[in-house]
């Protein structure tokens, strides 16, 4: 089991744009407030990890999460060495647990719960990524036998 209490930083990693959800979790290990946080723009990873190093310093979290990218049975696919890498990249530059989750249907999903808000394709366009990050946070969370974390922070 994981480290309880703290901040919990999740990223949906994509080659265009990194969507960054952030959670907490409370010393008794329960989850607590997790909501979409942002979406790093570009493809220049001197960009994306300075703006990464911005949310790191300014949350302090315990953990980091990436969502890793599987084929609907399972087996990975180009994006999983893509997405292992980055796991690796922010290991060795920040010093933090890293945990890798399955991300499976996770972009899926956050574009049906964006689509329910009434928000239009452009909008949704913009926020995917991020909201994508908040569900592979809250998937952590349910697969550490946490209560909902679908509070908003």
């Amino acid at each position: 089991m994981p480290e309880a209490g703290g901040a919990v930083l999740a990223f949906d990693f994509g080659l265009k744009r990194i969507g960054v959800a952030i959670g907490m979790q409370m010393e008794s290990g329960c989850a607590g407030a997790a909501r979409p946080l942002t979406a790093i723009d570009g493809e220049a990873s001197d960009v994306r990890f300075a703006a990464i190093a911005a949310l790191i310093a300014e949350w302090q979290p315990r953990r980091l999460l990436v969502g890793r990218p599987l084929n609907d049975d399972g087996t990975p696919h180009e994006m999983t060495a893509r997405c292992d890498r980055f796991a690796n990249q922010l290991r060795g530059r920040f010093h933090l647990p890293v945990d890798a989750v399955d991300e499976r249907f996770s972009s899926t999903e956050a574009d049906a719960t964006l689509r329910e808000r009434g928000l239009d394709w452009r909008r949704r366009k913009q926020q995917v990524d991020a909201e994508a990050a908040l569900v592979i946070l809250n998937s952590w969370f349910q697969t550490h036998d946490q209560p909902s974390a679908h509070a908003t922070a």
